[in-house]
């Protein structure tokens, strides 16, 4: 009979050994033995086997007590749960090791410490489950962790602790739920040097995005301190998303940062009964990034050669759900976990379910902002819980249908978060163990809120919404909304190729899974609007006005970026490529900012910039800007913004189109604005030296949607790379009415015969001068005849909103179909 074995060094197990270690420490020893060539660095350690744990057990004489007890358990009733599980890791915590086994852990530990040259070294205590990771089931978050355990009697307590954690509330409700039997589960514990990144940065990292399922990015969230006060959802963190395609041409591809409040951190505790504390962060880092480019770049580097890695050997695609250190002594950055994403590689996107608010409810304002965790729409009665223990001090009950809303959630909770109709919470990023529950259960799931359980009243109806991109929205009331599943399988393929118009960035991961060619239209404005929100020309000359509300209003919304101008650049261009990586190689049109003076008016500092006119809608706006005196440096930063997108992250499938250009020498004039700020049409923008890809050369659309256009296209045609038809301006031009008067919106359509045979001509004359020519206003969306029409006089392109994307695909093949006499 072979003795089993109690202690392995980390670098003795692998993917083969998840029976004896579990899977997180199967997976640390893999990448150790196996991802060392390529500089990716993981904390030594060694492990304590599932063997150990099952002869703690034995020799305890548990298993009875243990079966007894769960057997006693009323899973419709929380409070039966909580008091069997508080019951059962009691009886753990009280138990004692085997001699022999206490010596060989305390003698690994010693070992260990002697590695790094001290006698009782500081490590991290890690739980690994032999059923984690499991293809139909994910129990990530379910047992405990440890950190800064110094000396074998505190390491004896944090395994005895880690071995009564595989008996937490959840765990035994989850193991109910996917009949596992609780005893066929391990497990194993990792004993791991510490990473110092108390002194340091740490965090969460997973290769895709985790609420979409985009396979192209890497998501990193950050924060100050030791790592759990991310995953357990106490602060809000940093944000990171970098583009794994143009990464690995070598291009520094951050196409995301959004600064987090990271209010407070985890440090090492002062007093030896105390492994852990958490203070207040310093003011000056909570308004700066915490992580440089260059950390974010090598994390991402890491995360997706690890991808790669596990994917290579488990012969599917396998995302990577990462925890990362960086060392506040060394300045070293480590990997101290890794697992597969257990919820979105398993997701199938044949079947496209779309949730939205009815038109009638989207005149509603929201009362309250978070991370929207999950794409689905919830209603019910708002429920309070300051903690679990409100339900033994005053009979708390939970209600299935309520809303939950709380400070933050644990993986404890997940027999309440189940029975949720929605969650909010005022702490939290959308990479806690919560917001990873919720995900996988479900339910939706509003983080980060603030102050959810102070503007929320109990009983209270409102209505949660995860459907509208990164930010959550709770509306008060029951509004209506819809539930739409189509399957993507089932359309049919059309020839022309169908593009999209896509306003909000925050969408489009979520799009990117439509049928599609690339998208006909984004829009600047809502980038500049929404993530911007301040007049380009107040960012640059605001001290001068001497409003210091709007001073310090401007200087609280550019904290984390060098200046005003690197605000405004930096994140116009994360708005641009946001879009630019979902839709990546297909072609991008970005339309640059095409606000009427009326709508510039209404941004921050817009009062001091812009004139009074009779009628903004045909008045200083498009073109005439550009190259205009008072906004041409606003201009040159949209310029260097789109620069940036295509020449430093390598987003070269970015092209620009520019909006209400009335004259050939309007365009003339532009193109040599643009060539100023170094955007030069048909240049490929590569630098000598900058060690990335080439990128292809700028090409230049125009948006044909004056009479103008379509009379002089000939002209036009000879400095441009093709049209994108505004059917909306050309409509309102060619019959010479104000679309946003409801006195002649009777009047108001796109299919009038003027109009058509404006678009006849243009489409003639630019398949004579070799240009392409597409169509990106809202006719076709809204009417299928229209879009019948464009494709039998032969447009190159339809692009229409996502919402109408299905319905368009279906009038399209029937138009083809009859053009050829099917």
């Amino acid at each position: 009979m072979t003795t089993p074995i109690y202690i392995l060094p980390l670098r003795q197990v692998g993917l083969s050994d998840i029976g004896i270690a579990g899977g997180k420490n199967a997976s640390l020893g893999e990448m150790i033995n196996n991802l060392d060539d390529l500089g990716i660095k993981i904390p030594d350690g060694f492990v304590i086997t599932v063997h150990a744990y099952r002869e703690f057990v034995e020799s305890s004489g548990l298993e009875s007590e243990i079966r007894r007890l769960v057997k006693s358990i009323d899973f419709d009733n929380v409070e039966s749960l909580r008091r069997a599980g508080l019951q059962i890791r009691q009886l753990i915590r009280n138990s004692k090791f085997p001699p022999t086994l206490s010596a060989a852990i305390i003698k690994a530990y010693h070992d260990l410490s002697g590695q790094y040259g001290q006698s009782d070294t500081d490590v991290a205590v890690r739980s690994s489950a032999t059923a984690e990771d499991l293809p139909d089931a994910s129990f990530a978050g379910q047992q405990e962790t440890y950190l800064n355990v110094r000396g074998p009697a505190a390491l004896m307590d944090s395994v005895r602790n880690c071995f009564a954690s595989l008996f937490t509330d959840r765990a035994i409700s989850y193991r109910e739920t996917f009949r596992y039997d609780h005893f066929e589960v391990g497990l194993s514990v990792c004993v791991q040097k510490m990473v110092r990144s108390d002194l340091g940065v740490s965090g969460v990292a997973f290769s895709l995005d985790t609420e979409s399922g985009f396979r192209d990015t890497v998501v990193i969230n950050g924060s100050y301190g030791l790592g759990e006060m991310i995953v357990q959802g106490a602060v809000s963190p940093d944000e990171f998303i970098v583009f794994k395609p143009a990464l690995k041409k070598g291009f520094a591809s951050i196409i995301e940062k959004k600064l987090g409040s990271k209010d407070k951190l985890m440090v090492y505790g002062d007093d030896p009964d105390e492994r852990v504390k958490v203070i207040p962060t310093e003011r000056q880092m909570q308004q700066r990034f915490c992580l440089e480019e260059t950390m974010i770049l090598k994390l991402a580097q890491w995360v997706s050669q690890i991808e790669e890695y596990y994917s290579h050997v488990k012969q599917r695609w396998c995302p990577m759900d990462v925890e990362w250190a960086v060392d506040g002594l060394s300045g070293e950055l480590f990997i101290v976990q890794a697992r597969p994403e257990t919820i979105h590689s398993r997701k199938e996107h044949g079947t496209l379910t779309e949730y939205k608010l009815s038109d009638a409810a989207k005149a509603a304002q929201p009362i309250l902002r978070g991370i929207a965790v999950g794409d689905k729409i919830a209603a019910g009665k708002v429920n309070i819980m300051h903690s679990l223990d409100k339900r033994v001090t005053e009979g708390h009950e939970f209600t299935a249908g309520d809303v939950l809303v709380t400070d933050m959630t644990d993986p404890d909770w997940e027999p309440i978060m189940k029975k949720a109709a929605a969650i909010i919470t005022n702490k939290g990023g959308r990479t806690c163990h919560a917001a990873i529950v919720a995900r996988e259960l479900g339910v939706p799931a509003i983080v980060g809120c603030g102050n959810a359980t102070e503007l929320l009243a109990g009983g209270q109806s409102v209505t949660a919404s995860c459907a509208e991109g990164d930010e959550g929205l709770v509306y008060d009331g029951i509004l209506e909304f819809q539930r739409t599943e189509t399957d993507l399988k089932g359309l049919p393929e059309i020839r022309t190729p169908l593009m999209l118009n896509v306003g909000t960035p925050a969408m489009a991961f979520h799009y990117s899974h439509l049928p599609h060619c690339g998208v006909g239209l984004a829009r600047e404005e809502f980038i500049i609007n929404n993530y911007i929100g301040v007049h380009p020309v107040a960012l640059l000359t605001h001290r001068t006005l001497k409003d210091d509300v709007l001073s310090d209003t401007i200087k609280k919304k550019i904290r984390g970026f060098a200046d005003e101008e690197d605000y405004f650049i930096r994140k116009l261009s994360y708005g641009v490529a946001r879009i630019a990586a979902a839709f990546y190689p297909q072609k991008v049109i970005v339309r640059f900012s095409d606000f009427k003076s009326n709508e510039y008016y209404n941004l921050l500092g817009g009062k001091y910039y812009e004139p009074h006119e009779e009628n903004p809608m045909i008045g200083w706006r498009g073109a005439s800007r550009y190259y205009s005196k008072e906004y041409k440096a606003a201009f040159g930063m949209e310029c260097r913004a789109i620069r940036r997108v295509r020449e430093e992250m390598g987003l070269d499938n970015v092209v620009v189109m520019i909006p209400f250009c009335r004259t050939v020498e309007e365009l003339h004039k532009v193109k040599q604005v643009m060539n100023e700020y170094g955007l030069v049409q048909g240049k490929s923008g590569k630098e000598s030296g900058n060690g990335h890809a080439e990128v292809k050369g700028l090409e230049i659309f125009l948006m044909a949607e004056l009479p103008s256009n379509i009379i002089l296209a000939r002209q036009f045609a000879e400095h441009i790379d093709g049209f994108s038809i505004g059917s909306n301006d050309l409509t309102q031009l060619t019959l010479g009415l104000d679309r946003d008067s409801s006195l002649v919106a009777h009047i108001y359509d796109e299919r009038n015969e003027a109009v058509k045979t404006l678009l006849r001509m243009l489409i003639r004359t630019a398949k004579e001068c070799g240009v392409k020519v597409g169509i990106c206003g809202q006719g076709p969306s809204d009417f299928p005849d229209f879009a019948q029409f464009l494709v039998e006089e032969g447009i190159d392109s339809i692009s229409v909103t996502p919402d109408s994307v299905i319905k368009t695909v279906r009038a399209i093949h029937a138009i083809e179909r009859k053009a050829i006499g099917v």
